[in-house]
């Protein structure tokens, strides 16, 4: 989990220092595809189906679009406010997530003391990263919004995932989903919105490299696939993501990312 954490928190930096370049929801867009692609060859080698006949397509539409709109605000949101401000926005996902699961999951239902960890524990990001100086836009708040919408998405999805049939079918299968969904919104919002400029920096290519095989192939398959979601109850797993806003912040302002 402390792997993943990194992982995710450099991504927003790596998608903000390289804005200017390409815009955040193209290489979204672009990374999803392609991992899309190579967790679609990797359950035909493990002999898994791509379809959705067993029953599962309805609520893997729901995650798509989800999992879709949550990156479509993630990288409109970078548009506008900081890498920093953005990380913090987005976790609130854990918030909505044990909201969601504790009333639709009996076994995921959170006594008062976990609450109440669940709120100091945002409430301390907040306090000591959300301090806006006098100079803020209102383009700046507008891309926290977006972050925090963003982090709504995320939660829902996590609800979605636990309380339909794509808690019994592989993992791979649910992945599938959400890349597909991630990669046509993304493209789709990109190209409509004319965001699809590419400067081809070697800053570029090494971003593109990280993004499709360390997090949107690698890392989305070890949360969903070995011992995490399958191990440990999703809304305490969630809430040790804190850890990424915190690491997030930190390597913003080491690469000097607003």
């Amino acid at each position: 989990m402390l792997v993943l954490c990194l992982v995710w928190s450099l991504q927003k930096v790596v998608l903000k220092a390289t804005s200017l370049d390409m815009a955040p929801i193209y290489p979204m867009g672009v990374r999803s595809g392609v991992a899309a692609v190579l967790v679609a060859l990797l359950m035909r080698w493990r002999g898994e189906r791509l379809s959705g006949h067993d029953g599962t397509w309805r609520a893997g539409l729901a995650v798509a679009l989800l999992f879709g709109f949550e990156f479509l605000l993630i990288g409109e949101g970078l548009r506008h406010t900081s890498a920093s401000h953005r990380v913090v926005c987005l976790y609130t996902a854990p918030i909505f997530a044990a909201l969601g699961l504790h009333w639709c999951e009996p076994a995921e239902r959170l006594v008062a003391v976990q609450w109440l960890g669940i709120m100091l524990a945002f409430t301390g990001v907040a306090i000591a990263f959300l301090g806006r100086s006098q100079g803020a836009t209102g383009s700046s708040l507008w891309g926290d919004v977006l972050s925090l919408t963003a982090g709504t998405a995320w939660g829902a999805t996590t609800v979605v995932v636990r309380c339909t049939r794509l808690s019994r079918a592989p993992v791979t299968q649910t992945l599938l989903y959400q890349l597909l969904g991630a990669f046509v919104l993304l493209l789709g919002a990109a190209v409509a919105s004319g965001q699809t400029h590419f400067n081809p920096t070697p800053a570029i290519w090494a971003s593109l490299v990280f993004q499709i095989l360390v997090v949107s192939f690698a890392s989305f398959l070890i949360w969903f696939w070995f011992w995490l979601q399958r191990t440990y109850l999703a809304s305490r797993l969630d809430v040790s993501s804190f850890l990424t806003p915190l690491f997030g912040v930190v390597m913003g302002r080491c690469c000097w990312t607003r």
